[in-house]
C-alpha cells in the first residue's frame, strides 16, 4: 500500500495534471462508466463540524475509492485545515486498498481543476482580469487554476475580512509572479467584479457574494464554495442573465446546491436552464459559449469520481517516479 503526503504530491503533480484528470473524470461520468452515490453528510452532535463520505467506482480505471472529508470551521483558529481529507484507493480486481493519499491536497487540486477546466472551456480566450472571492484553504489552488488556463494580467481578491485579503495577497503574490499576474486587494465586491472577465467564488456564504447586475457581458463565473441546500454564492439576477449554465454533476448539484435550489423554491429558476454537464461539453454533446458577449456559469459541488480519477493519476505518477512510502498492513 502506497502512502503519499502533501509535500510528496506537490513535488510532482501539477495543476495541469489535475485539470486533465478532471476532464477525464467528467467524460467517464457522462459516459455512465462511474457509480457514484450521493455524498453522505453527518453533522457532529454540537453542530460544530460535519463529516462526509464520498465513495465511487470508476469503470475504465477499474478502481474504487472513498474520500473521507470533513468541514470544521473552528480548525482555522487551531492552525489546522478547515477541510481535512483522506482518500483510500481500491483495486477493482482484488478489492485491496492499494494507496492512501493525503486528501486535503488532492481535494484542493481537483476542486480548483474543475474551475480551471470550466474556465478553459467556457471563458473568452482573451480574458485578462479575474476576481476571486474567498481566501480560505481552497483559494490558492483556485488562483493557480485560473492562471494556468488564462494569461491573466490581474486577479482581484475579495473576502468579508479585509485582513485576510491583505495576508492572502502578500502570501500568494510570489505564485502569481510565476504567471506574470498582479494580485489586487479589492475593497468591495463591486470593485472586485467591475470589468472582470472571469469570477470564481469559493466561500461558505449563505447569501450571494456579489451583485449579479454588475457583471459585464462575456464574463464567465465559477460557483465553487456552496455545497449544501442552504449555502449560496451566486445571485439569481446573474442566473437570469446567463446564456449558458453548466454543472459538473447534474444529480449532485440539483440535490445539494443552494445556488439553484433556493431560487427554484422561490419559482425564480428552473433546472431546464441548465445547458449540460462539463462532460457533455467535452464530448461535444452540447454547445458551450455561443458568442463573446454571452455570460456563462459553471456550478460545482464535487463528486467522488473526481477524487478516484485524480488519486489514480497521482498514484501512477508517484510510482513511476519512485515517490511515496510503501507499507504492508
Amino acid at each position: 500500500m502506497l502512502f503519499l503526503s502533501r509535500e510528496q504530491i506537490l513535488s510532482f503533480f501539477t495543476m495541469r495534471d489535475a485539470i486533465e484528470a478532471d476532464k477525464k473524470a467528467f467524460v467517464l461520468h457522462t459516459e455512465g462508466r462511474a457509480k457514484v452515490p450521493l455524498r453522505i453528510n453527518l453533522d457532529t452532535e454540537d453542530k460544530s463540524g460535519q463529516c462526509m463520505f464520498m465513495p465511487a467506482y470508476v469503470g475504465g480505471l477499474n478502481m474504487a475509492g472513498v474520500k473521507m472529508v470533513s468541514f470544521f470551521p473552528g480548525n482555522a483558529q487551531k492552525g489546522i485545515p478547515v477541510v481535512p481529507a483522506t482518500v483510500a484507493l481500491i483495486d477493482g480486481t482484488t478489492g485491496l486498498v492499494t494507496a492512501i493519499v493525503e486528501g486535503t491536497t488532492l481535494t484542493q487540486l481537483r476542486t480548483a481543476a474543475i474551475s480551471g477546466a470550466a474556465t478553459e472551456l467556457l471563458s473568452n480566450s482573451d480574458s485578462r482580469i479575474a476576481a476571486l472571492f474567498g481566501t480560505g484553504g481552497q483559494a490558492p489552488a483556485q488562483l493557480e487554476a485560473l492562471m494556468t488556463v488564462r494569461e491573466l494580467k490581474e486577479v482581484r481578491v475579495y473576502d468579508v475580512a479585509p485582513e485576510r485579503v491583505q495576508k492572502f495577497v502578500a502570501t500568494n503574490q510570489p505564485l502569481a509572479d510565476r504567471f506574470g499576474t498582479t494580485l489586487v486587494a479589492a475593497k468591495s465586491s463591486d470593485e472586485a467584479v467591475e470589468g472582470a472577465d472571469v469570477i470564481t467564488t469559493v466561500t461558505t456564504s449563505s447569501k450571494p457574494v456579489f451583485d449579479g447586475n454588475r457583471i459585464k457581458p462575456g464574463c464567465h463565473i465559477n460557483g465553487v464554495g456552496s455545497y449544501t441546500p442552504v449555502m449560496r454564492e451566486i445571485p439569481v439576477e446573474l442566473l437570469k442573465r446567463a446564456g449558458r449554465i453548466f454543472v459538473d454533476n447534474r444529480e449532485a448539484v440539483l440535490a445539494e446546491a443552494g445556488d439553484f435550489l433556493i431560487p427554484m423554491g422561490e419559482g425564480l429558476f428552473s433546472s431546464d436552464r441548465l445547458a449540460g454537464e462539463l462532460g457533455e461539453l467535452i464530448l461535444g454533446q452540447v454547445k458551450g459559449r455561443t458568442c463573446p458577449e454571452e455570460i456563462t456559469v459553471m456550478k460545482t459541488v464535487g463528486f467522488a469520481t473526481l477524487d478516484v480519477v485524480a488519486a489514480a493519476a497521482i498514484v501512477a505518477k508517484a510510482r513511476a517516479a519512485g515517490i511515496g512510502t510503501e507499507v504492508a498492513l
